[in-house]
């Protein structure tokens, strides 16, 4: 080992893509130098007898300082939601750059770059969401942003940003020629708006009526007709938010005939049901998001998909919204279900929560963990340096401390939101220390991130790519 190493964390149980390894790390130039027994020494050391150490959470899903198709800009700025991310352990994160109606996305992507420029405290790339196709220079903006790094795509099939299926096979087809991965919100619009009127009618509009808004057959039809759109162009999708086992079956079997895709699910679809809406009063518009919530078969349906990479990571979805006239109930003291924006936090929360569940209760255990929550997303999503303890990986890393037990309380995550969704959970297993790219940015609960460290990841190509066939 060179002198110039800059950090050692010692005698922590390392968990690396080729198992656990119980030793040291060492850290130069904000990379990963070495990892085995016995290490030399370094300006500093820190003890992790008795800890994990980990790579640095990968959040492949959350909005941030964003506007919603109703019109409210989210609760978090990526100042706020960037330092809740690491405080949870999470160092890299891919948030979206949405494009308004009218709006020229190169116009779209400058106005996000500036606002995490100017307050990213972890390092982040976008999801460029489509919503217009036929503002001025869309397929020539959008080529040039995808070549400059930009190679993930959103498109929805519902709510009032949806694409139809024409306009969704433009993007499909333009993805495939410019080499970027679709993502895709896939909901049937026409199931849901049929319940939601029958609901409305029957004057059934209470958060718990959400739920039947959306039926699990809207996830179903769109997940089924978005495999069969990736198996006919040949074009690489990543499918948002899986929360029915039906959806998950439809993956595996897409899978199975060979079509280019992946999927991913939620902490709330693996550990809440469809009962967290019915609540006293509004309570239960905290936890409206869409899909929503399930029973549990579908629970132990997504563990299972899980378990058998037919889901290939968890992220957060993160979507923050204040329960107060800012967010949640914008449309007044009492609004509708389909008046409140649908959406929870869970950037800080994620990592807690899955490693309580596959860690502390023994469900796949650490490497499983660190794959779907750091290794795959950045695989999938190309971003290089990120989600690994590798040689020369960036040294992103996260020290838990298994034994630690915490319960969550009221508010006590530190974004914008005023309420944490997991309040009175208890979960085992705590991250202590937090680093990125070699800098402590959070160790037993204090943050030392300053606004703008973050910097954006550059994904030069498509990591996802076609099979090189196509049935057109």
């Amino acid at each position: 080992m060179g002198a110039r190493v800059d950090l050692i964390i010692r005698d922590g149980q390392i968990v690396t893509p080729k198992g656990v390894v119980e030793g040291d790390l060492a850290i130069a130039g904000g990379r990963i130098a070495e990892i085995g027994l016995n290490l030399g020494h370094a300006t500093r050391e820190i003890s992790a007898a008795g800890k994990y150490v980990m790579p640095g959470g990968v959040d492949a899903h959350a909005h941030i300082e964003q506007m919603s198709g109703m019109g409210l800009m989210n609760a978090d700025t990526f100042e706020t939601a960037t330092r809740s991310a690491a405080m949870g352990g999470t160092t890299s994160v891919i948030s979206f750059a949405a494009q308004a109606g009218g709006q020229q996305l190169s116009q779209t992507l400058l106005d996000y770059a500036a606002r995490a420029k100017r307050g990213a405290m972890i390092d982040y790339a976008f999801h460029l969401t489509l919503t217009d196709l036929y503002v001025p220079s869309f397929e020539e903006d959008l080529a040039k942003l995808v070549t400059a790094g930009h190679r993930s795509l959103k498109i929805f099939t519902t709510y009032n940003i949806q694409l139809r299926d024409p306009e969704v096979l433009k993007v499909l087809t333009l993805a495939r020629k410019y080499g970027a991965l679709v993502c895709v919100h896939a909901e049937n619009d026409a199931i849901i708006a049929r319940a939601k009127n029958a609901l409305l009618a029957a004057g059934k509009t209470a958060p718990k009526d959400h739920a039947t808004s959306r039926p699990r057959m809207a996830e179903i039809e769109a997940v089924e007709r978005m495999c069969r759109f990736a198996e006919h162009l040949d074009q690489p999708v990543m499918l948002f938010h899986i929360s029915t086992e039906e959806g998950a079956a439809a993956v595996q079997a897409a899978q199975r005939r060979g079509a280019r895709v992946w999927a991913e699910t939620c902490p709330h679809y693996l550990l809440m049901t469809d009962e967290v809406l019915n609540q006293p009063g509004l309570q239960g518009a905290k936890f409206m998001c869409s899909p929503p919530q399930r029973n549990a078969a579908d629970q132990a349906a997504l563990w299972h998909a899980l378990d058998a990479g037919t889901l290939s990571l968890v992220s957060s979805d993160h979507a923050p919204y204040r329960f107060d006239a800012s967010g949640k109930l914008s449309a007044g003291p009492n609004p509708r279900f389909d008046e409140i924006a649908n959406g929870l936090p869970g950037l800080e929360t994620r990592l807690p929560l899955l490693f309580d569940a596959m860690v502390s209760r023994g469900r796949q255990g650490p490497e499983a963990f660190c794959q779907i929550t750091s290794t795959m997303p950045a695989q999938l999503y190309g971003l290089k340096n990120k989600g690994a303890l590798s040689l020369g990986m960036d040294a992103d890393v996260v020290i838990w401390d298994p034994d630690k037990t915490v319960t969550y309380g009221a508010d006590d995550l530190h974004d914008n939101v005023g309420y944490n969704p997991w309040e009175g959970r208890s979960v085992k297993g705590w991250p202590e220390q937090v680093l990125l790219r070699g800098k402590t940015v959070m160790q037993k609960g204090e943050f030392f991130g300053v606004a703008g460290e973050g910097v954006w990841i550059d994904r030069p190509e498509l990591a996802t790519k076609p099979k090189g066939l196509t049935n057109e």
